[in-house]
């Protein structure tokens, strides 16, 4: 009876792990890059420039809110904002190179799914003080920004960023990854730190503008 009950369970088993999403094996990772394509093909349309014209309104009102009135006329608080952004980003870089060297086999000493875990809780919680803060600079500045490519640019380098680091890296290195292509991970490493880099300089760029 045991044997038989053990035979189902098996079954049962085997079956649901037979089963996969529609759109395939790994469906968050799909979705982000259609997501991806998706905002390629528009970057690269003529919505683009529709939408860009109609967004002027809403930075206009950015800039009379409480956010936008104290960025301009408190210049020590839009100043503490600004260094809170800039560690944050620091912290946030900081936890991207730590995880992702690990993932590129340096510090082999360190625990690597220990490094991996505490690394994206701190990303996570410094990509939250990054998102906060930086509306606020935007909101004192807003119709400045606007008109400034480099920001857009970065805008598209976030989103881009945030959909690899949650739809992409975090359901391959959740993983077992003694059965993940080493090569693989590597290349997702050296992705991730090469987005990130990207959205630091677009940043960079806009305090030069």
């Amino acid at each position: 009876m045991s044997s038989a009950t053990n035979s189902t369970n098996n079954l049962s088993n085997n079956s649901s792990s037979d089963r996969q999403s529609p759109i395939g094996p790994y469906p968050r990772a799909t979705i982000a890059g259609l997501a991806l394509l998706v905002l390629l093909a528009f970057s690269f349309s003529g919505l683009r420039a529709e939408t860009w014209t109609a967004l002027l309104p809403f930075f206009e009102w950015m800039e009379t809110t409480w956010f936008g009135y104290v960025g301009k006329t408190w210049g020590g608080a839009f100043a503490t904002i600004q260094a809170g952004h800039l560690v944050s980003l620091g912290v946030l870089g900081g936890a991207v190179l730590f995880s992702d060297g690990r993932l590129l086999g340096l510090y082999s000493s360190l625990p690597l799914r220990e490094v991996i875990d505490g690394s994206h809780q701190v990303f996570k919680w410094a990509l939250a003080v990054v998102v906060f803060t930086g509306v606020f600079m935007a909101c004192g500045v807003a119709v400045k920004v606007y008109y400034l490519p480099v920001f857009w640019y970065k805008m598209l380098t976030l989103t881009v960023g945030v959909l690899f680091a949650f739809y992409v890296r975090k359901p391959l290195i959740d993983r077992d990854l003694s059965v993940v292509s080493p090569l693989v991970v590597k290349l997702t490493a050296v992705a991730s730190i090469m987005v990130w880099f990207t959205v630091a300089a677009t940043g960079r760029w806009i305090g030069f503008s």
